[in-house]
């Protein structure tokens, strides 16, 4: 499917979608535990292969208008009647790679074409470590993957500058190991505030995990049990970031976005890139709202070291900007669903931007840049769509994004949202 953006302007005010990261953690833990209520989930394509994934390890999910209810399997994973089929979801499949390893017997797990081409490798190395089974069908470090255990714990040494993912996957099934799981960590770690996440939720749960000097450490024995039996999810600063951007370019009497409370996400410092550059932007984060009116933008230096799912983003507000916005760090980001610097780069460029791409950077110049609207893929990544939406906002005529039913990953109600914001879509 495809949609038609036309220029226009936004404005009023819109919830935030529940964080998509603090979801896959949570019904996990909650699979982990012997049940729990998981409040303000995002039901999305990728938590629901979280969710099935839990039910083939023996749990069952049952979905409510404002909550799941999680029937655990109490650390105890059966090993699944079949195939576990993880989609499009890397989370997905990272974090349960790691419950396989707790298994008495083999568990098989794939996904789509462009997850089957994403990097396990490092965590399959992990779980050879703890003397599990864990191994890649053609060789590769890529799905299918057969792994199996059971394993008991002990000291692992993985890379942390390939996906932080693995270290959550390690830290959750850990906890129910007899020994624990103490992992040193060989290069620095990215995307490090996804494991503050996992921390956070993990704490949530009534685990002890923490970092270490050479990595981080969860103790073995503990049992996943939240306090009142329930965990609720935070707005999703991810997603949050593209209607910010929106406020930004095409608000002219302000957007509000709600549900923005504070909390470990990295990805709410694109509020601090916003003001970096210029814009008029105010956070009540007691009341858990930012308020984003039209600005005249300036080009800044941005690292997604830790915050790679901004980069589609800034890329945008930067080919808007005044002046040149360089996006460093970003060697990792293409290892995502698509290459997103890749990706943007060609779009843009479509769209009339001037923009230099090498290998671990992205420079936009902003004030060579007049973007006109055109073709462009999404290339069957959420982020990719929703922030070459956010450009059609702003670009001369109208804009098609093709491919835009991958919203669903993170944020299936974004061009309702878009469309009730008073853009002019056409799908």
């Amino acid at each position: 499917m495809d949609a038609d953006i036309t220029q226009s302007t936004v404005g009023g005010t819109v919830q935030a979608p529940p964080s998509k990261s603090y979801t896959h953690r949570a019904i996990l833990a909650a699979g982990y535990a012997g049940g729990a209520t998981v409040r303000d989930p995002l039901v999305s394509a990728d938590t629901k292969a979280t969710m099935h994934a839990v039910e083939a390890y023996g749990g069952r999910v049952d979905r409510h208008d404002d909550r799941l209810d999680v029937t655990g399997f109490d650390g105890r994973p059966e090993v699944p009647d079949d195939v576990i089929d993880c989609a499009n979801s890397g989370t997905t499949m990272r974090l349960v790679t790691a419950t396989a390893a707790l298994g008495d017997g083999l568990t098989v797990l794939t996904g789509d074409d462009s997850l089957r081409s994403r990097p396990q490798g490092p965590l399959l190395d992990a779980i050879d470590q703890l003397d599990g089974r864990a191994e890649s069908t053609r060789g590769n470090g890529q799905a299918p993957l057969v792994v199996g255990g059971p394993v008991d714990g002990g000291r692992v040494s993985i890379p942390g500058d390939v996906s932080s993912q693995y270290i959550t996957a390690l830290l959750m099934a850990g906890a129910i190991t007899d020994g624990g799981i103490e992992i040193a960590l060989e290069t620095e770690l990215k995307s490090a505030p996804y494991v503050d996440i996992t921390l956070e939720v993990l704490e949530g749960f009534g685990i002890d995990a923490e970092s270490t000097t050479e990595g981080f450490v969860v103790a073995g024995g503990q049992s996943y049990d939240p306090d009142g039996g329930e965990y609720t999810v935070p707005g999703d600063f991810s997603s949050i970031s593209y209607l910010l951007a929106m406020g930004a370019l095409a608000a002219p009497d302000g957007l509000t976005v709600t549900g923005a409370y504070p909390s470990a996400q990295g990805d709410a410092a694109i509020v601090d890139v916003l003001q970096r550059m210029g814009a008029d932007l105010t956070w009540d984060r007691e009341a858990g709202e930012i308020d984003v009116t039209r600005s005249d933008l300036t080009g800044v230096e941005v690292s997604v070291a830790d915050t790679p799912d901004l980069l589609p983003t800034i890329a945008v507000l930067g080919a808007v900007a005044d002046g040149t916005t360089r996006i460093v760090d970003c060697e990792h980001v293409r290892y995502k669903e698509t290459d997103r610097v890749a990706a943007m780069a060609e779009s843009l460029t479509a769209m009339g931007a001037s923009v230099e791409e090498e290998h671990d950077t992205l420079t936009i110049h902003g004030s060579d840049s007049d973007l006109d609207g055109t073709t462009v893929d999404g290339r069957a990544d959420h982020r990719i769509v929703m922030s070459l939406s956010v450009a059609g906002l702003v670009a001369d005529g109208t804009t098609t994004v093709e491919g835009i039913e991958h919203v669903d990953v993170s944020f299936p109600g974004f061009f309702d949202e878009l469309e009730a914001l008073g853009a002019a879509v056409e799908r």
